[in-house]
Order: structure tokens, then sequence, then C-alpha cells
């Protein structure tokens, strides 16, 4: 069973539907089955390389909100994820186009390491202050995944891997995903937003026994030549 997970890597309830995610999943007993993907989402692909300001300005700007309503969000956030074991930091966030993280992130998929550069980039965000925009951080986090340095360098100097992050992020448009994270199970479920983790289970229970196995449509098992491990007849 395949799970594919839109996500920005500059969006809180992203890391914390992640670790929800990883809850459910990790009590499934048909674990060793599912297959996780994770595609690329932007909530705000206009945003400039670098904001000139905080967080809460950020927000409070795009938003139309006052700041104290921001920073009140801010606490409830704060507040959820701590209950995951997460620990935000709002005050220190570099608020960054995160289009490069995305492309990075792609670069780790061809390497087997993509959750841990997801996992990385999010900690990396909302906990540490990390600037999600800058190459160097984004090198030095991959050569800490086991990648090579001077291959992340020159993939992030053009614009390797761009083109798949636009292509996931328009598959999501078709799908009619306008909010993240995102959940799809076997292209048949959709669930929105960082639910609790015993939603989550209960969907993976519900895919997995709504499964479809192969139909075979033959008259006999003598109509049709084949060949398999053994040989051909």
């Amino acid at each position: 069973m395949k799970v594919e997970i839109w996500s920005d890597v500059a969006c809180p309830w992203c890391f914390i539907g992640k670790r929800r995610f990883e809850s459910a999943l990790g009590n499934f007993e048909h674990k060793e089955g599912v297959e996780v993907q994770w595609r690329s989402y932007q909530l705000d692909p206009t945003l400039p390389e670098h904001y000139d300001g905080t967080e809460t300005e950020y927000l409070s700007e795009i938003k139309g909100m006052p700041q104290q309503q921001v920073r009140q969000m801010f606490e409830h956030v704060t507040a959820q994820a701590a209950g995951e074991g997460l620990v935000y930091d709002f005050d220190r966030i570099v608020v960054a186009n995160s289009f490069m993280a995305h492309r990075f992130m792609h670069l780790a998929k061809e390497h087997g390491r993509m959750d841990a550069a997801k996992e990385a980039l999010l900690s990396g965000h909302f906990e540490h202050g990390e600037d999600i925009g800058d190459i160097d951080y984004l090198v030095r986090t991959g050569v800490a995944l086991g990648l090579d340095e001077a291959e992340v360098r020159e993939a992030l100097a053009g614009d390797k891997y761009a083109a798949e992050v636009r292509a996931d992020v328009a598959e999501a448009r078709a799908l009619g995903v306008n909010g993240v994270p995102f959940f799809v199970l076997d292209r048949k479920y959709g669930i929105s937003g960082a639910q609790p983790a015993e939603v989550f289970g209960r969907a993976l229970q519900q895919a997995w026994a709504e499964r479809s196995p192969l139909t075979v449509l033959s008259g006999n098992a003598n109509d049709g030549a084949t060949c398999g491990p053994e040989g051909c007849n």
C-alpha cells in the first residue's frame, strides 16, 4: 500500500502531522507493507528568497491579522507540537522561500534519504532556527545524511529537481489539495490535516482491508503462453 504525503517545510502542522502519522504507522500490523512517499507543496510560492522580518511579522502581513493574534496562534501550535515531543521556537524561525529545500529533498530521494531529509529540515526550521533557503545549510544537512557535498552544492546552484517540485505541486492541484499536510492512501482515500494518530490508524486499516486483489481474465490455465522463473510454457 502506498501513502503519499504532500507537505511544506515551512508548515508547522506538517511536522506535527508527520509525527502523528508515524505513531499510527508504527502501531499498524502491516507497516512493512506500506510505502511512504513525500511530495512537495508550497504554502507561499510568492515569498521572496528571504523575508526581512520575523515569522510573526510575516504572517501578520499576509493574513492581515494583529501580531498579538498571530502570537496566540503560535502558542496553540507550540502546545500541540509539544504533545508530539517537538520543541517549536517561533522567535528563531528564519522566514525563507522553501523551493530550494524541496529541490534538496528530491535530491535526497535519489539516494533513499528523503524521509531523513524531511525530518532534518522540519526540525531545523521549527526547532533550531536554521535557514532552509541557505545553500550552505542544505549542504551541511546533506553531508550529515551521507550525501556528497559537491553533488549537493552543484544541484542546488542550478535548477536541478525544480521540475520535480513543480510536478508535485501541479499534481496536488489536480487532486484538489488546497492545504497541507495532505495524505493520500492508495490513490483512494485522502486525509486533510494533522489528524490524531487514531484517525490515521483507522484510515490505514480501512485502506488495507479494501485493497483489491488482481483479477486475472482468462478462460483456463492452458489458454495462454507464459514465462516464469522455471522457464516458459
